[in-house]
């Protein structure tokens, strides 16, 4: 959600620039600040920034996506496995093709399903084996196999040559030969002949990266003696909430894009806080925006969070007891680099119980937050902040 001032918008954000009246007042009623999310050295992807937020070093947990949605998928991995994500891309062509998009034209599961099962039915074996996710996100499983190699992220590279981001290192190869087999299974795929003939890109290459073994990571449900769930349509948000001890909660027309179920994800996490602590509700579609350089999409995917997520939750949260919600984006994905920063990002937190005691006019953004004067960096001290100090403050207001 977070993003860099444009020109376009008169110096403004998108999220500065789109309607968000509800998270302005959490905002204007609550703490605004900034969480550094990204720790030195990493590269700023979703797993990092996530993991960090929840509270777990991703130094020390910087497996990869691969396992994570693995996780999420029931997909069993033995300590010697690896696991990597598996994008379905379109590529151009020639000797060196270019990353049209790391989507394949925002392919469905459908389709993508029936691709995935054809590509282990012609490519897998007891070492390789591919596992059909949601939309255009896989997972390819190499038994017994190399993790220590370098990887690009598809999305990094959109509009780019992809022939010096191909894997490198120890079992790259292995890696380049199966992408390299999966091309020509791919080139005369019923699924594909029907996409060209309906003008869409077709799921002609495969993308390996995010590899990484099975982590070993302590439960906050332990840790903070909580009981919690996780709400997002991303195999990688929902193996995050597994490994954390929290559990997934699946919402009906949850896509992962901008037509996903918003106001069942918000009934969702309402429904879930009437039995449980802490809920966890993830939103891709701003991130989708961003890698597309969709500018009017990107304001109207903040549009719909404002109104549908979080309007729907201030409405209701009334009937839940002592509450505090958190807003924040895990990590600008600006519109004029159509990938992941590692700048800090804004979040606001509000709560029932009038506790935050820091009361302006700031509406939430990006300018404001940096104005606001707290900064939370390492990010893994916030989740601490916003629980821990919660539940001693509710426990003192109920015996007062």
């Amino acid at each position: 959600m977070a993003d860099y001032p444009l020109p376009e918008l008169g110096g403004k954000t998108p999220l500065e620039y789109a309607r968000t009246p509800n998270m302005d007042r959490m905002a204007s009623e609550g703490s605004l600040g900034l969480v550094d999310t990204i720790p030195a050295g990493l590269k700023p992807g979703s797993d990092v920034a996530n993991l960090t937020v929840l509270g777990y070093d991703a130094v020390a947990f910087n497996c990869g996506r691969g396992p994570l949605e693995a996780a999420n998928m029931g997909i069993v991995l033995a300590p010697e496995d690896v696991a990597f994500r598996c994008n379905l891309v379109s590529l151009g062509t020639g000797e060196d093709p270019v990353m049209e998009d790391f989507t394949a034209g925002h392919i469905s599961s459908e389709e993508a399903a029936v691709i995935i099962r054809y590509l282990h039915q012609e490519l897998g074996n007891e070492t390789f084996q591919f596992y059909p996710g949601v939309g255009y996100r896989h997972l390819l499983i190499w038994r017994n196999g190399q993790a220590a190699m370098q990887t690009t992220p598809p999305h990094d590279i959109t509009g780019q040559p992809s022939h010096a981001y191909l894997p490198q290192g120890t079992g790259g190869k292995d890696v380049i030969n199966l992408m390299d087999a999966a091309k020509s299974v791919l080139m005369h795929h019923p699924v594909n002949q029907d996409r060209i003939q309906h003008g869409k890109k077709p799921a002609n290459a495969i993308w390996l990266w995010g590899q990484g073994r099975a982590p070993q990571m302590e439960k906050i449900t332990d840790k903070y003696g909580i009981t919690g769930g996780m709400i997002s349509a991303v195999d990688l948000l929902n193996g995050i909430g597994i490994y954390a001890g929290l559990e997934v909660m699946r919402v009906e027309g949850a896509t992962g894009y901008t037509d996903t179920n918003y106001i069942g994800k918000a009934e969702k996490a309402l429904e879930a806080l009437a039995e449980r602590d802490f809920v966890f509700l993830h939103v891709e579609s701003p991130d989708e925006m961003g890698h597309e350089g969709n500018m009017a999409g990107k304001i109207s995917a903040i549009e719909d969070f404002d109104e549908k997520i979080v309007g729907t939750i201030l409405q209701k949260v009334h009937t839940l007891g002592p509450v505090r919600i958190m807003v924040l984006s895990d990590h600008p994905t600006p519109l004029s680099l159509k990938t992941h920063t590692a700048d800090p990002s804004p979040f606001a937190v509000w709560s029932s119980l009038d506790t935050e005691n820091l009361h302006g006019l700031a509406a939430y953004g990006e300018t404001n937050a940096r104005n606001g004067g707290i900064f939370i960096s390492p990010g893994t001290n916030l989740i601490d902040l916003f629980i821990a100090h919660w539940r001693e403050f509710v426990e003192e207001h109920q015996q007062g």
